[in-house]
């Protein structure tokens, strides 16, 4: 019994050494983003690694007072928010359909959807830019949000389909047998069931349509409508760069993903971890 205790401690002991290791890894490059937001072009290369001697704060500043930036951020803002709202709807009423619909028709769909996930959009850039076009979207980040939610429906197909499956069909039956219909029983049953796998597709969506930079850079030049990253291009000239105003804004931009991550993180671990264990 103590022979056994001690070796799930070492196992233990081990996955947390792996886990810090990792966290670690993956930290630094914020940090070394962070401290160098806040000096000047000149002590980034002098010590990008260590704190600065001195405390640069105006370099927020400017990016701030530069109303650019703000539309940059709301273009973006506004992008991502609608299309993850769409994308949500779109696939929680999609993978419903499907997880209901038992049949040899819906496994055929099921399995044509999820092969998107095996197929990168950007191989149909050039007949995508033809589409946008034709629909009169080109030139404005409205463009981008039917792109990000054909992106995003194979995963959220995925994940949802599986995670209604779970859902004992005991729970819509009784709805049913009350006069509750299809739609009733998707809004009031369904869906208050399927928030933590909701908020597993919003987030692992989040951060590849946050962070874009391939579509907005084919379909907009307008600096009106450009999104946040790509503003960012305007700070890197042909001779130099100044990198404490690009690393201060790419520091602004990561506080919306960061937030709403932490926001939604228990959400988002019960949505992974949901049906990993069987009682």
């Amino acid at each position: 019994m103590a022979q056994g205790s001690i070796k799930q401690q070492k196992r233990n002991t081990g996955s947390h050494i792996i886990l810090i290791i990792w966290s670690l890894i993956v930290i630094f490059p914020l940090w070394v983003m962070v401290i160098n937001s806040f000096k000047d072009r000149l002590s980034i290369y002098q010590n990008p690694f260590g704190l600065p001697k001195k405390w640069h704060i105006g370099n927020y500043g400017e990016v701030l007072g530069n109303g650019e930036f703000l539309i940059y951020f709301r273009n973006t803002f506004i992008v991502v928010i609608l299309s993850l709202l769409i994308l949500l709807i779109v696939g929680s009423l999609a993978s419903y359909a499907l997880a209901s619909w038992r049949s040899r028709g819906s496994r055929i769909i099921y399995f044509f959807c999820i092969a998107g996930m095996m197929l990168p959009i950007k191989i149909a850039s050039i007949r995508i830019l033809e589409l946008i076009r034709a629909i009169g979207l080109l030139n404005t980040f409205w463009s981008l949000v039917p792109i990000y939610i054909a992106m995003g429906i194979p995963i959220a197909i995925f994940i949802l389909t599986e995670f209604i499956r779970q859902i004992p069909y005991e729970l819509s039956e009784a709805a049913i047998i009350d006069g509750a219909g299809r739609f009733q029983v998707f809004s009031f049953v369904i869906v208050p069931l399927l928030r933590p796998a909701l908020a597993t597709v919003a987030i692992y969506n989040l951060v590849p349509f946050w962070n874009d930079l391939w579509f907005p850079l084919i379909f907009i030049s307008d600096d009106r409508s450009k999104t946040l990253l790509l503003g960012v291009t305007r700070l890197f000239g042909q001779y130099q760069t100044d990198w404490s105003k690009v690393l201060a804004v790419l520091t602004l931009s990561a506080i919306p993903v960061i937030a709403l991550y932490l926001a939604m993180s228990k959400q988002f671990i019960q949505g992974l971890t949901a049906g990993a264990v069987k009682g």
